[in-house]
């Protein structure tokens, strides 16, 4: 996507410094700031601390903070200690466990001479896979707002909601969630997009920064906003990411997801997922019970971040005795979501759904 007339990915690789550079998430949308990774200690920070944040983005980091290693010592020994570091850095994000056995496996079988060479390849095709699968992604949505488009009146735009921000800098590129926004807009369709804040970390600013840059209209809302625009009327449709979705269509987002999902099911509001197969996990089937959901620092509850006279600046919003609780993710069971937009097309959120269309991945 493009940044002041400037097209940007999320991260890219730079020959000429040796170094994998990536937009540093964390002053966005108040500030736009290009950090370098060059060693293990840099991507195992950037993905905790969410320098990245996204699934897809995290797996793609992951893959080039391999690489990185392997240019330095390319042991079975270092292998799999950049492994197990970069694992633990986030649970509940599927991407990063699949980015970083796909690697593995690669690069075990080799001679240890041709392993940083083949490692940082393959960090490029899958960073290039992403990009190709979330493009695809946002052309089966963009059938669903076709439809949606087609029955409303001439000129009034199709309302979309979304949480969290599940955008092109939460992928590599075009975003899941918003992918299909953008396809939308290029053709010409109205659109605008309610954009939940999504609490702690503001992420909903990041997609408001992003899709305003693009052109998009949009109005950013409290979270507690989406039900009471279903109830009148004035959302058509919601679109989410996903950071893990179970084989049976469970779906794990962003904390407050599962609310929206009961809001549009009592309302009669389609709630489809953006899902790249990458984030399927397909070893798990109840999605409540077993994905790992990550529990953050409360910080980022009892602390907010934004821009004022003197910059950029955090301060307390809670008392200061006041105790908090971080839990970032929450689980949709299969039974409020409407379908899985994927790069192979639209499917029930069911076992059969996701097995029709990856029997290849499926068991």
């Amino acid at each position: 996507m493009k940044i002041g007339g400037r097209h940007y990915r999320s991260l890219w690789w730079s020959g000429d410094k040796d170094c994998l550079e990536i937009i540093d998430q964390r002053w966005l949308p108040h500030d736009f700031r290009v950090a370098e990774l060059r060693s293990l200690d840099d991507y195992a920070t950037a993905i905790t601390e969410m320098w990245v944040r996204g699934a897809p983005l995290i797996g793609a980091t992951a893959a080039y903070g391999i690489a990185a290693v392997m240019r330095g010592d390319a042991s079975d020994a270092a292998l799999s200690a950049a492994y197990d570091r970069l694992h633990a850095t986030r649970p509940t994000a599927i991407n990063l466990r699949w980015a970083l056995d796909r690697i593995q496996a690669a690069l075990v079988p080799l001679p240890v001479p041709n392993r940083a060479g083949a490692a940082l390849q393959l960090a490029h095709e899958i960073a290039d896979e992403d990009v190709e699968i979330n493009r695809r992604i946002g052309e089966h949505g963009l059938t669903l707002i076709r439809e949606i488009a087609a029955r409303k009146p001439a000129g009034e735009p199709v309302r979309l909601l979304t949480h969290c921000n599940a955008g092109w800098i939460a992928t590599v590129d075009w975003g899941t969630a918003t992918s299909p926004m953008y396809h939308a807009h290029d053709a010409g369709i109205p659109l605008h997009v309610w954009v939940d804040e999504t609490r702690p970390r503001n992420q909903g600013a990041l997609t408001a920064w992003e899709l305003g840059s693009h052109g998009v209209p949009n109005s950013y809302i409290t979270d507690n906003a989406g039900g009471h625009l279903m109830q009148h009327g004035l959302v058509d449709m919601v679109i989410v990411g996903t950071d893990r979705t179970t084989r049976t269509g469970d779906v794990c987002n962003k904390i407050g997801t599962y609310l929206k999902a009961l809001a549009a099911h009592d309302n009669g509001v389609p709630f489809y997922v953006a899902l790249p197969s990458p984030t399927i996990d397909w070893r798990v089937s109840d999605g409540v019970s077993e994905i790992p959901i990550e529990i953050r620092n409360p910080r980022e509850v009892t602390h907010i971040q934004g821009t004022g006279a003197d910059g950029i600046a955090e301060i307390r919003v809670t008392p200061e005795a006041s105790e908090a609780r971080n839990d970032a993710f929450d689980v949709t069971p299969a039974r409020l979501v409407t379908g899985l937009i994927t790069e192979r097309g639209i499917c029930p959120a069911s076992e059969a759904g996701l097995s029709g269309l990856f029997p290849d991945m499926a068991g």
